[in-house]
């Protein structure tokens, strides 16, 4: 199995059933669910430099707030929707240490133990990514939640109080 089948092996196996669990809608390779207010966004993205035999590849995660998705019917969120823009690792404690992907995302090769692989990322998911993200329900708790990231607490505060749905300072 190439590297590619494997990564096309995981997705179908493995997170589009659990994103589907955890109550998530899902287009191509873009997941939503709505909160209320805002929808939580992943999107896996591929790396451009990939082949068949070696896969990169990460997953953008935040928020989308309804009040300026493009879904004329507010009842999705794509990744250009998007108000707050992470990567997987701001939700892991040490990725660093993982076994499938250095700094920044995951990778397969034709080498990769797709079992092995497969229990590493649902680990992380399911351990640290999906709870975390799970856990801001309004408004208030995006804010107390993408606060601690600097650039994208501010930049949400700011887009709340431009839109009306906090008071300006």
């Amino acid at each position: 199995m190439t590297a590619k089948e494997k990564q096309k092996e995981f997705i179908k196996t493995y997170l589009k059933p659990t994103l589907k669990e955890w109550g998530y809608q899902t287009s191509g390779q873009t997941w939503w669910k709505d909160k209320g207010e805002f929808f939580n966004v992943i999107n896996l993205q591929n790396y451009s430099w990939n082949s068949q035999d070696s896969v990169d590849f990460r997953f953008n995660i935040g928020i989308a707030l309804k009040a300026i998705v493009k879904d004329e019917n507010k009842k999705k969120a794509t990744y250009n929707d998007l108000t707050v823009h992470l990567d997987e690792g701001a939700f892991l404690p040490d990725r660093k240490k993982r076994k499938f992907g250095d700094n920044q995302g995951y990778s397969i090769t034709n080498n990769t133990d797709l079992e092995e692989f497969k229990d590493s990322l649902i680990f992380d998911f399911e351990q640290f990514v999906l709870p975390e993200l799970d856990k801001p329900k309004t408004i208030e708790d995006c804010l107390e939640f993408y606060g601690k990231f600097t650039f994208w607490g501010d930049n949400l505060k700011r887009q709340l109080k431009e839109l009306g749905l906090i008071e300006k300072e």
